[in-house]
């Protein structure tokens, strides 16, 4: 119920967003534009292909891989065309009511309304960008989107499913080169924290952070913390969760319109996907601490021998360090002997 009571938001708030779109530009001045970026002189419009590939896989990632309840998966993308006076996210800025309903609950409804007033006010924003969600970690979303001149920015966001507010995206890329479109973009992806929610784990309760911090980029060793599902000690840096494809299209005599239908492709891995899938992340075996020494078994006066154990935290997978001992014993002599 709650997952069919969010696509119904989501496509609510998308829908209004689009028809706003269309009627945006009458009776409103644009901002000037910064002078200290390179602009984009392009005479004609273009229209991209966006492909979103996860790689999010138990091989890549073994250290708390969500299989179930739910399994890992990606939520719907939506992102904007824009120009530079417009960021959707920003990395080491603070997330946004909007990014944060996003992050953390998979809501775009607050997100779409902070983008309309921003269209509003500056006419910063072009277009809208979506695909839908993929319900698995590896797999594909593919949509079209139009960008021209004065808007030739693209930023996204797309949310890790289950986790506290993790997302990957992109932010602001540049898809012109001076007078010219570029013809092919590839951007390999990794995991975003929104600052929001202070969980370690991907299936962590909500823990709002107080005071909020800013969005940072989660590597293998940030957060400094054993219990972080993207903590790997070995590496030094993580592999990609996924991978964006920008390909631009040739032109034909068909109108572009704002919103392309989006698919969803559920077939077999392709040549690169399974290539992807044989990376293989080494997970070290993680014990807890020792338990308190047990009672000596001795009789009076003779040295006898006592017992502790551990628990494993976490199993070894991928040629990982093999688990310690469990148990250990000690010689001891007897307390309170008569």
């Amino acid at each position: 119920m709650d997952t069919t009571r969010n696509i119904l938001s989501f496509s609510e708030a998308l829908y209004h967003l689009i028809l706003m779109m269309l009627t945006l530009g009458q009776g409103v001045h644009s901002m000037p534009v910064p002078t200290d970026v390179p602009m984009c002189t392009a005479s004609e419009t273009a229209q991209y292909k966006l492909t979103f590939s996860g790689k999010w896989n138990q091989a890549a990632f073994p250290k708390q891989y969500p299989m179930y309840r739910p399994p890992a998966q990606w939520s719907n993308l939506i992102g904007v065309t824009h120009s530079t006076d417009f960021h959707i996210w920003q990395r080491n800025d603070f997330a946004s009511n909007g990014v944060r309903e996003f992050a953390e609950k998979g809501e775009a409804w607050t997100l779409m309304k902070e983008v309309e007033a921003a269209g509003e006010r500056i006419q910063s924003v072009y277009g809208i960008v979506s695909a839908p969600a993929v319900k698995r970690g590896t797999g594909q979303m593919k949509t079209e989107f139009e960008v021209f001149a004065r808007h030739s920015y693209l930023s996204f966001l797309v949310r890790l499913v289950p986790s506290p507010d993790w997302f990957v995206g992109v932010e602001s890329i540049d898809l012109c080169d001076g007078d010219q479109w570029k013809e092919n973009v590839s951007l390999d992806l990794f995991p975003y924290d929104a600052g929001t929610d202070s969980g370690f784990t991907f299936s962590s309760p909500n823990f709002e952070t107080l005071p909020q911090d800013q969005i940072t980029q989660i590597t293998s060793s940030y957060p400094s913390h054993p219990a972080n599902s993207f903590y790997y000690r070995r590496l030094k840096h993580l592999p990609p969760i996924a991978k964006v494809m920008l390909t631009k299209i040739k032109k034909t005599n068909q109108i572009i319109s704002l919103l392309v239908e989006p698919t969803e492709s559920n077939l077999l891995p392709t040549g690169n996907e399974i290539e992807d899938q044989l990376i293989k992340t080494p997970l070290d075996c993680e014990v807890s601490v020792w338990s308190p020494w047990g009672l000596c078994k001795s009789k009076c006066g003779d040295a006898g021998v006592r017992h502790r154990t551990r628990y494993v935290i976490m199993h070894p997978a991928n040629n990982g360090l093999a688990c310690p001992l469990l148990e250990e014993e000690g010689k001891c002599f007897p307390d309170h002997c008569l």
